[in-house]
């Protein structure tokens, strides 16, 4: 097996030279870059991760801890987080808390043993351990999907957060819906305690205000973002005295809940019960009818949260962002609309009847904020 100074006597250099060329500890004349560079191609030398790490004192390796990998949606941020970690140079290490803060402490102390250089996390409803273990030992850090504020975790204001608008898009479903008539409209909404699902709230009841309809709290029941949750609160909006007529379920796993239990009473959509959905999967288009949803970015979230661990990595003191990526309103015909007014997909990252027209979303410019 090759090894450095074989390298360095193959293209002529020293030792050092080597070293520096690998690990980009200093510039490098570039004809003498591609020389070792040469070098290391003709003998095939593999670097030494473990001992360049115990000079550097960096793994080149991030820690990425999301809960229910095998949802769709915290696959594609996987895939993003992967690549984006992958173009850097960086390994990945992935744990899954299961949205339990006590195992999410484990997997933390777990990933933090290992010597990561950052993480990446999709904190749980009860975040407060959790950023509390992340500030002491300053372990550089992103939040991505749920944001966690100073109410939640104190010191979360030092953390940089990356997720998708959550309550403008809702409002936009709602308002879809009451423009097709609709008025009384439910909402299957996730976890309480999660960012996600109280600002999923927000824009279930901005949309209700906008559209002139009061709020009624027997029609909003938590699913708690899960499939069988969302079964089970769309049986019990089911079972009211005078139920909806519309539907809103605030993640895709509450979807298929929801489908189920109209299934098991032998209701259709749109027939029965018109249907709209935050979180756009790639089966989505195949149901009958097809579901209209609010598609978020997740792949670009996941990109998102490596650019932010990199850049604090590079300058630890550099201001904290929270950077919110825009959704995508994707018409389909589960809400009652006939398919052929139904191809549209619209970018939403304002108001209801401000969106931009332009398909997808997933590239459009993140609106950042920067906390001092």
């Amino acid at each position: 097996m090759a090894t450095m100074a074989d390298v360095a006597r193959s293209a002529g250099v020293s030792v050092a030279t080597v070293s520096h060329v690998l690990n980009d500890t200093r510039p490098v004349l570039p004809h003498t870059r591609q020389a070792v560079l040469d070098a290391v191609e003709e003998l095939g030398y593999t670097p030494n991760t473990l001992a360049r790490s115990l000079v550097t004192s960096r793994t080149r390796s991030i820690g990425l801890a999301v809960s229910a990998i095998s949802n769709p949606y915290f696959t594609e941020i996987l895939q993003g987080v992967e690549a984006s970690a992958l173009e850097h140079g960086y390994s990945l290490l992935i744990a899954d808390p299961h949205d339990d803060p006590r195992h999410e402490g484990k997997v933390v102390r777990l990933l933090h043993e290992r010597r990561v250089d950052g993480m990446i996390v999709a904190p749980s409803a009860e975040p407060r351990d959790l950023v509390a273990y992340l500030a002491r030992h300053r372990v550089p850090a992103v939040f991505l999907d749920r944001i966690v504020g100073e109410a939640e975790a104190g010191d979360a204001s030092r953390f940089d957060q990356v997720c998708a608008e959550s309550a403008e898009p809702t409002t936009r479903l709602v308002d879809h819906l009451a423009g097709l008539g609709h008025r009384r409209i439910a909402l299957v909404a996730g976890r309480p305690g999660l960012s996600t699902t109280r600002e999923r709230i927000t824009g279930y009841r901005h949309g209700l205000a906008a559209a002139g309809l009061p709020y009624d709290e027997r029609l909003l029941v938590h699913g708690d973002s899960e499939a069988a949750g969302g079964e089970r609160a769309t049986a019990e909006l089911l079972s009211l005295a005078v139920p909806p007529t519309a539907l809103v379920t605030a993640n895709n796993a509450m979807t298929i809940g929801a489908l189920r239990a109209l299934r098991e009473r032998g209701l259709s959509v749109p027939g029965d019960l018109a249907l709209c959905c935050f979180d756009d999967f790639a089966w989505a288009d195949l149901f009958s009818p097809r579901l209209t949803a609010v598609a978020q970015p997740s792949r670009d979230i996941g990109a998102q949260a490596v650019r932010l661990l990199l850049d604090r990595l590079a300058v630890p003191n550099r201001p904290v962002r929270t950077v919110r990526l825009p959704c995508a309103f994707v018409h389909r015909t589960s809400c009652g609309c006939p398919e052929q007014a139904s191809r549209l997909s619209e970018h939403v990252s304002g108001p209801p009847g401000h969106a931009s027209g332009r398909p997808g979303g997933a590239h459009a410019k993140a609106n950042e904020r920067t906390l001092p």
